[in-house]
C-alpha cells in the first residue's frame, strides 16, 4: 500500500512540474480586450543602400537616370553568372542620394512610398511620365541567442514583426526565456534597447519595438535555470520511472503468487 501511495505521488509531482513548465513556455497567456498593433510603415535611413530603377514612356530617355546594368563575371572563365544587377545608392550623413543627371535627392525619413512620389515629381522636369520602382535593399534583420537557428534574415517586403523574426529563426528552443526578449535598434546613431514579454499578449502588440525595422537584433536570453531544472527532472523522472516499473512488477508477481 505505502509503494502505491509513492507511486501516485510521484505521479502527481510529475503532473504538476509539467504544467508549470508549459505555463513557462506559452506564448499569449492574457487575453486582448480590443488591442491592435500600432501602425507601422519603415522610413529610410542613413546608411540605407536604395534600389532606384527610372523608366518613361520613351525608354532610351530614361538610360541615362539609371546606374547601368552590370553582370556578375567569372574572372577566370569569363562568362556571365546569375541575373543582371543595378548599384545601389547609399544614403549619405546627410540623407540624400544622389541620382544621375537630377543630382542630390533628399530621401531620409521618408517611408518608400513618399520617396517614389518625391523622386517622380523632380524627374517630371526631365521625362515623361517617368516611373520610379524603389526598394530598400539591406531590410534585413539579426536574430541571436536561445533559437533554434540564429542568424541574420533579409527581408524583402517592407514590414517584419518580431514573431515573424523569431519564426525565421526556427523559434524559442524550451529553455529561452519568453518573458525577456530583447530588441536592440540604432535611432540616430544611438543604440535603443526595448524589452518584451511575449507572454503578455497585449504587452507584445503594444511595444514600439513589434515591428521591426532595418538592421534591428532580436536577442534571447537562454534560462540557465530551466536548464538546469530540466536536466534534473529529466533524470530524476528517469530513474523514478525504472524503480516504479520494478515496483509494479513486484507487486504484480506477489498478487499472483498469493
Amino acid at each position: 500500500m505505502k509503494n502505491i501511495l509513492f507511486i501516485l505521488a510521484f505521479c502527481f509531482l510529475l503532473t504538476s512540474t509539467s504544467c508549470n513548465l508549459r505555463k513557462r513556455m506559452v506564448y499569449f497567456q492574457t487575453d486582448v480586450t480590443d488591442s491592435t498593433a500600432s501602425n507601422f510603415t519603415p522610413t529610410i535611413k542613413v546608411d540605407d543602400i536604395l534600389s532606384v530603377v527610372i523608366s518613361a514612356d520613351n525608354p532610351e530617355t530614361a538610360i541615362p537616370f539609371n546606374f547601368p546594368i552590370t553582370n556578375n563575371i567569372n574572372s577566370a572563365n569569363g562568362y556571365t553568372t546569375g541575373n543582371p544587377e543595378r548599384n545601389g545608392y547609399l544614403v549619405d550623413g546627410n540623407g540624400n542620394i544622389h541620382i544621375p543627371v537630377v543630382g542630390k535627392v533628399h530621401v531620409a525619413g521618408l517611408t518608400r512610398m513618399e520617396a517614389v512620389d518625391q523622386l517622380s515629381k523632380t524627374l517630371e522636369d526631365y521625362l515623361k511620365n517617368p516611373v520610379v520602382n524603389l526598394q530598400i535593399m539591406n531590410y534585413k534583420v539579426t536574430v541571436l541567442g536561445d533559437v533554434k537557428n540564429p542568424g541574420t534574415f533579409k527581408i524583402p517586403n517592407e514590414r517584419l514583426t518580431v514573431l515573424e523574426a523569431i519564426g525565421l529563426a526556427g523559434d524559442l528552443k524550451i529553455t529561452g526565456m519568453r518573458k525577456n526578449i530583447l530588441v536592440i535598434r540604432d535611432i540616430d546613431g544611438k543604440k535603443t534597447q526595448y524589452r518584451i514579454d511575449l507572454t503578455k499578449t497585449e504587452e507584445v502588440f503594444a511595444s514600439p519595438a513589434y515591428y521591426l525595422q532595418q538592421n534591428d537584433v532580436v536577442y534571447v536570453e537562454p534560462n540557465l535555470n530551466e536548464k538546469v531544472n530540466g536536466t534534473f527532472w529529466r533524470s530524476t523522472a528517469t530513474i523514478f520511472t525504472s524503480i516504479a516499473a520494478v515496483i509494479l512488477s513486484t507487486i504484480s508477481i506477489l498478487i499472483r503468487v498469493k
